[in-house]
């Protein structure tokens, strides 16, 4: 994965008023290991009128998988295809380390489905942008998600899996209310 080439704009008004652009340019940090991972885009607080972002300190902060409560975050993911050769033990322990990584082991409350299954306390937008995954629920899952197609991931204990042999690149808009 090519994680410079996913480009973010972010927008803001100046003391005029006026809008512009403030930032144009790559991820303002990533936590990945190999094609697996997660790019940072923007984050705000949703209290009171205070929609401006704190863009410019996500390049500063630990990569965490939700967002602060009352806050909003944008962020590109990946789910690389899954390696048959894997043992069980091998996947377990992937899973652990990754959701280690980004302070979120409390977040694999029940794995007896899938290691990567987890849940957030969050309300999720996710829109797949290219290749394809299945959502893994504890009661089924929704087969066959292709560019386009979008989720709404209602705090549900879940897993991307990708059967195929291209990475999938999804973007996530995760919403942390109180």
């Amino acid at each position: 994965m090519d994680w410079g080439a996913l480009r973010r704009i972010i927008t803001e008004n100046n003391e005029a008023g006026r809008s512009g652009v403030c930032i144009d340019g790559e991820a303002a940090k990533v936590l990945a290991v190999e094609d697996g991972g997660l790019a940072e885009i923007w984050t705000a607080a949703l209290t009171g009128k205070s929609l401006m972002g704190a863009h410019d300190l996500l390049a500063d902060e630990d990569v965490r998988l939700e967002p602060k409560p009352n806050h909003v975050k944008v962020r590109w993911f990946t789910v690389p295809g899954e390696d048959a050769t894997q043992s069980d033990e091998e996947r377990e322990n992937a899973a652990a380390f990754a959701f280690a990584a980004c302070g979120a082991s409390t977040a694999r409350v029940d794995t007896a489905r899938h290691p990567m299954m987890h849940k957030t306390d969050t309300l999720d937008v996710i829109i797949v942008i290219k290749g394809a995954v299945d959502l893994l629920l504890d009661n089924g899952e929704a087969k066959n998600l292709n560019a386009g197609d979008v989720i709404i991931q209602q705090a549900t204990n879940h897993a991307w899996v990708n059967h195929g042999d291209e990475t999938a690149v999804l973007v996530a808009v995760l919403i942390n209310v109180e």
